[in-house]
């Protein structure tokens, strides 16, 4: 048989091979980057929560957010608390007259000076015995403390799914890493086979062209690999505060059966109780006595007043040489006031509140659509992932079982060179492919109990039980 007419294959420049030199060199320092902590103790996602909740800025300012609100709802008790305040002052009064030239008074003088000091100390305390809009205020400070309870919740799942997301992030790069490396490893065997069957006439040129093209495509994926590794970990580690942090790797083999979502409708009713709900609600009671308030401005209020005063006055004259005295003066009573008339502004008051109730209303029903929407998103996500596992774990199998195949057709003459490629190169994408949806199935996970409102730090210690200690 005669064999085919083949181009000798050229010599690679001496500058070809440099820049193979320097990208292999690249590839060496980016990995050994993102490995070089890796005698370091490994860090589970629970240790990392609890170190981003000391450190990670925007759940800082909500906690922060948070108190700032409960110190605001306790200045409403000061409304129906008694009160007690200081007065004194003190007053000089100079008093100066000329009489006419006919007195009234013989032997009197023509003018006369006189000053008074007078100087009044004393206490005065008030206690409120009925305010309507007072009362309002206080059970509005009950609401507002709710509504910050609320908000640093949100704040708390939040910061649980972005550390959730950013470690498992990095298990999945790095297994990106390893999968670009485990191929291009693979394609570098081939290229070597290629080049042996090309120098002994057995294929053409065509086939070393090819390997030589899909290992220079997987030196590159390696590159990227290594760089989004080294990405994702410098956003885990300013998320947490912390360097070079290494997470725990998925246990082998990876079982994700705990993580089956249940039934939907479950996932909808405990929704209802999600801190936006509660949060929408307590706005909406907010509303409703925000129109007691407006509705006391016609309302009589009540105090309790008593004083203690201590006064001295100091006199002196012309007329009466010097006058004056001290004494002391305590008082005690009821005070009420109402008012009658207000130039309309409490019934046009009255009318806008209402309104902002009916706002709260659609408020509070627009929270519970978002929450069941989200909630039923998630729980679709979680359950379609879990089958993505699931089908892509066959799919690896196969891909496997073919590669295998391919490589012994190819060993007996049976196949060809770009046969072996592109099964080695499926099998790299599958791999890819199936550790990109185990990890979307576990972060998904967490943003299910995020949207239904029942994420806590109890449901990532579960998610650590999946990974190896």
């Amino acid at each position: 048989m005669s064999q085919l007419a083949v181009t000798p294959l050229p010599q690679r420049a001496p500058s070809v091979r440099r820049r193979r030199s320097a990208v292999s060199r690249a590839i060496a320092v980016m990995a050994a980057g993102a490995f070089a902590s890796g005698m370091a103790q490994a860090d589970n996602l629970l240790e990392l929560y609890e170190a981003a909740k000391l450190y990670d800025a925007a759940y800082l300012a909500a906690r922060a957010q948070a108190e700032s609100a409960y110190s605001k709802a306790d200045q409403a008790k000061a409304l129906v608390r008694p009160s007690l305040n200081l007065q004194a002052s003190i007053t000089r009064t100079d008093f100066n007259s000329s009489a006419s030239a006919q007195t009234t008074v013989p032997g009197a003088a023509a003018s006369y000076d006189s000053n008074t000091t007078n100087k009044r100390a004393g206490i005065q305390a008030r206690q409120t015995l009925y305010n309507a809009d007072s009362f309002a205020r206080l059970d509005q400070a009950d609401q507002s403390r709710l509504v910050a309870d609320a908000d640093l919740q949100v704040a708390s799942q939040d910061l649980a799914v972005r550390v959730t997301q950013a470690y498992f992030d990095v298990l999945g790069a790095q297994d990106v890493l390893s999968t670009a490396q485990a191929n291009k490893a693979a394609l570098a065997e081939q290229l070597a086979a290629a080049k042996r069957s090309f120098e002994v006439g057995n294929s053409t040129i065509t086939d070393t062209r090819e390997a030589q093209a899909r290992h220079d495509l997987a030196t590159a994926q390696e590159l990227a690999a290594a760089n989004e590794l080294r990405v994702k970990r410098i956003t885990l580690d300013q998320l947490v505060g912390r360097a070079n942090v290494i997470p725990n790797p998925l246990r082998t083999p990876a079982t994700l059966d705990s993580l089956a979502p249940g039934e939907m409708e479950e996932w909808v009713n405990q929704s209802q109780a999600s801190p936006n709900v509660l949060k929408a609600s307590a706005g909406l009671e907010a509303a409703k006595l925000e129109i007691k308030r407006a509705r006391a401005g016609h309302l009589p209020t009540l105090d309790a007043v008593a004083s203690l005063q201590r006064t001295d006055i100091d006199s002196s004259n012309q007329l009466a040489k010097t006058s004056g005295g001290a004494g002391t003066s305590a008082a005690i009573g009821l005070e009420m006031n109402m008012s009658l008339y207000a130039g309309n502004s409490v019934q046009n008051r009255i009318a806008e509140v209402l309104k902002l109730q009916e706002k709260a209303e659609h408020d509070l029903d627009n929270a519970k659509r978002q929450v069941t929407l989200g909630t039923r998103q998630a729980y679709l996500g979680v359950q379609s992932g879990l089958a993505q596992v699931k089908a892509y774990e066959a799919a690896e199998s196969s891909a496997k079982l073919a590669l295998e195949a391919t490589q012994l057709g190819y060993r007996v003459g049976v196949r060809i060179n770009k046969d072996v490629l592109d099964a080695q190169t499926q099998l790299a994408n599958t791999q890819k492919d199936l550790f990109k949806s185990r990890y979307d199935v576990i972060v998904g996970s967490v943003k299910l109990r995020q949207a239904s409102g029942v994420l806590t730090q109890d449901d990532l210690a579960e998610l650590n039980k999946l990974l190896a200690n």
